[in-house]
């Protein structure tokens, strides 16, 4: 059962970034999907494989530092070096801490769970701009995990397009022409499609990539911005087990480990062919509300151990090769769990699943932009893709056009679509009205106000309290 729940669509998105004014989280009422928030706590585990006492304390630090670094950024951008990175940010504040023994120890270890950034951006953190840093703003509000999945939200999105529209699935689109009147598509089966205006939705990664695909070619700015800005190569690994036994039996007097966030800090104990250098970070599934609570550890994972896993899962064609796999691979870090008996079979995956996204081409070969060190004009180059190039009836929609508080979330593809239907309506002279349906309007606004908290990549500073 739990097996057929995570095939359904646990490849999609799972985070609701903000919870005010966002179209998403309506829509997720208006389906009754459930949602869930974690508390702030987590259990962090350090190179050694021991779960550090004053882990919330530490976690407080670094989240002190990201946001002292959103607010450096937002003033100071115009001035930052372009190089300058978000972990040259973390070197320069854990050097300002004391060097006794223990707050030396503090530093280190901060450095350390600093690496989880990665795991938000899909890049490591020493790629991370700081100039650009201010980008990562999210809508305010709680970020919620979608334990319900994205299944009935897509459902009601696609609705009208399946009543109304002609839809061609498994049909590749190899050439966008704009030469004439009306764009032109043509497809890998010889077919080609005449239209007033087209919408192109294609991933960041598969533009840049895929210039040659438009007839005459981009401006040359649109392509200047295609290209600065990045692109991550999150990927995720479901491992599910017979039954949840890090959170012990029903009634054990121990206390029970905390729900949420489980990260190992750049474990020594590694084995090949995982890097000693990589933090793993885990959400605890088993932890959902009932409906959706499943015995499954969600690992998020990027950059060269993203690219490795992607890989193998194709190499591998078996579910039992790749389940097999996988156990093994993260068996090091599963051992440092609370009650792990290597000879009971509740702590034997019974099933995994990856996502491979880093070899899917139609995917951009990654998941999703971020702003990378040497960006110079970031923001700019937002507004350029969003601009699309209208005069030859052609438009781009996603995650990498949206609005600054919505770039790179599930809520700016979204809004980015909302954007350029508006735009083209109003070329026709059809009012707002039609194509939103009362739906507040998209602003670029880029700041945030003094008064709010920050919510940086979807974690608000609210959270950061706890860290004193």
């Amino acid at each position: 059962m739990h097996v057929l729940r995570m095939l359904t669509t646990r490849f999609s998105p799972n985070w609701i970034h903000g919870t005010e004014n966002n179209p998403i989280l309506d829509l997720a009422k208006k389906t009754k999907t459930i949602t869930h928030s974690w508390g702030d706590e987590s259990s962090i585990y350090d190179d050694q494989g021991k779960l550090l006492k004053d882990g919330d304390k530490l976690s407080g630090i670094f989240w002190a530092i990201i946001l002292e670094a959103f607010k450096y950024s937002e003033k100071h951008g115009a001035n930052i070096d372009p190089q300058r990175s978000l972990w040259d940010f973390f070197l320069e504040k854990t050097s300002e801490m004391s060097n006794t023994g223990p707050e030396k120890e503090n530093a280190r270890l901060v450095l350390q769970i600093a690496e989880m950034w990665g795991a938000y951006i899909g890049t490591p953190i020493t790629r991370q701009s700081l100039k650009f840093f201010w980008l990562e703003e999210c809508i305010d509000g709680e970020n919620l995990f979608c334990a319900g999945t994205y299944q009935k939200v897509l459902a009601e999105i696609a609705r009208p397009v399946e009543k109304q529209a002609e839809i061609h699935l498994n049909t590749m689109v190899c050439k966008i022409v704009t030469q004439s009147p009306k764009p032109i598509i043509h497809t890998d089966d010889g077919q080609s499609f005449e239209f007033d205006e087209v919408v192109v939705t294609a991933p960041l990664g598969w533009l840049q990539k895929n210039k040659q695909a438009f007839e005459p070619e981009l401006p040359d700015r649109f392509c200047e911005a295609l290209d600065a800005v990045g692109y991550g190569n999150l990927e995720k690994v479901y491992v599910t087990f017979p039954k949840a036994f890090w959170l012990g039996l029903e009634g054990q007097p121990d206390h029970k480990p905390i729900a949420g966030f489980k990260q190992w800090l750049r474990p020594t104990y590694a084995e090949p062919p995982a890097s000693k250098n990589w933090n793993q970070e885990a959400v605890d599934l088993a932890t959902l509300p009932k409906p959706c609570a499943h015995p499954t550890l969600l690992f998020y994972i990027f950059g060269d151990q993203g690219s490795l896993v992607a890989n193998k899962w194709n190499d591998l064609r078996s579910q039992e090769e790749r389940t097999a796999w996988l156990a093994e691979y993260f068996k090091p870090y599963l051992e440092k769990l609370p009650y792990y008996n290597t000879k009971s079979i509740d702590c034997i995956p019974s099933y995994c699943l990856a996502t491979s996204w880093t070899t899917d081409d139609l995917a951009g070969n990654g998941s999703y932009s971020n702003f990378p060190v040497g960006l110079k004009q970031g923001d700019r180059d937002i507004e350029t893709m969003r601009e699309g190039v209208p005069k030859r009836n052609l438009w781009f929609a996603g995650e990498h056009t949206a609005s600054f508080l919505t770039s790179g979330t599930v809520t700016g593809a979204y809004l980015s679509g909302q954007c350029v239907a508006r735009r083209i309506a109003e070329k026709y002279g059809i009012g707002e009205w039609a194509v939103l349906n009362g739906s507040r309007k998209e602003g670029n606004n880029t700041r945030h106000s003094a008064m709010k908290a920050i919510n940086v990549r979807g974690f608000a500073d609210d959270g950061l309290k706890r860290g004193g």
